[in-house]
């Protein structure tokens, strides 16, 4: 054999492998493509590289040497642990990883990503909830979901998903004796929940309070906690529409008041602008595009 350390050509031992299964050139141009004699020179190559003569070659047909026999029960061999390495990377779940906040991931993204399994089975999303800035340059994710009022850096595409349209909510319970919408200042006589950022005085700021007292409700720290109290009766929650749009269609919440303030702030869909994304990356971002509401 050739003293080089180097592997044969690829094209090559492909040729002979298919060229050995057949003995016939002809019939392994046909498998691969290729002309008959492109299958004869690739052989002839492999030969050359290996130092050996592969093939007795006669006017009735081509039959494999002894060293020639042995080379290709071992290629097979080598092949087939091939097909089976890509066959298993090709049916191996791809992962995509989105970073979100609590609340967005448990109101927003988690209900609604059975119909995205539904359609792609094969690619796993893995969620990072936190309230965390972002940064595509040090941390391993593929997408982010943020809110922002004055955009992003150059090296991040953002594609606007929601306008911050603040409305209160509560379950019906809490008002199931009176009709609504209710009257702005009987708003200020129910249970106000409130967490960490709480737009409150935002919202409430114009309204016909006529001096009532605000029945201020407790500090429950985030916005998806008050969403769950104000699911169980527990008073009237802040939040943007898009996260209780689920729940005002179905019922589980209503509007106490028609009255609902655009904050500055919009929510962006992100990811990385400096690299071709992967195809499972790409189907995320669209689909949920598709579901922005603005």
């Amino acid at each position: 054999m050739s003293g080089s350390t180097s592997l044969p050509p690829l094209n090559a031992l492909h040729a002979f492998e298919v060229a050995g299964r057949h003995l016939n050139f002809r019939r392994a141009s046909e498998e691969l493509g290729v002309t008959a004699g492109a299958v004869s020179q690739q052989v002839r190559k492999l030969e050359a590289f290996l130092g050996v003569v592969l093939f007795d070659r006669r006017a009735d047909g081509v039959s494999l040497t002894e060293q020639g026999r042995a080379f290709h029960v071992r290629l097979v061999s080598i092949f087939n642990e091939l097909h089976q390495a890509s066959a298993s990377l090709r049916s191996f779940p791809q992962t995509v990883t989105i970073s979100v906040t609590p609340t967005v991931a448990s109101k927003w993204l988690i209900p609604r990503l059975p119909e995205f399994a539904a359609l792609h089975p094969d690619i796993n999303v893995e969620i990072i909830a936190t309230d965390r800035v972002v940064s595509f340059r040090s941390e391993r994710i593929d997408l982010a979901i943020r809110q922002s009022e004055s955009g992003f850096g150059s090296g991040v595409r953002a594609a606007p998903l929601f306008s911050q349209d603040l409305v209160a909510v509560c379950a019906p319970a809490l008002v199931a004796s009176e009709s609504l919408p209710l009257p702005e200042d009987r708003l200020a006589m129910l249970p106000l929940l409130y967490d960490a950022q709480s737009s409150w005085e935002v919202f409430l700021d114009g309204l016909s309070q006529s001096g009532s007292t605000v029945a201020r409700g407790p500090n429950l720290g985030t916005t998806g906690l008050c969403l769950d109290a104000a699911l169980s009766g527990q008073g009237v929650a802040l939040a943007s529409r898009f996260l209780v749009s689920r729940e005002l269609a179905d019922g589980r919440l209503v509007q106490p008041i028609a009255h609902s303030v655009r904050g500055s702030e919009t929510y962006y869909l992100l990811g990385r602008r400096d690299r071709t994304q992967r195809q499972p990356v790409d189907l995320l971002h669209r689909w949920i595009l598709e579901r922005r509401e603005l």
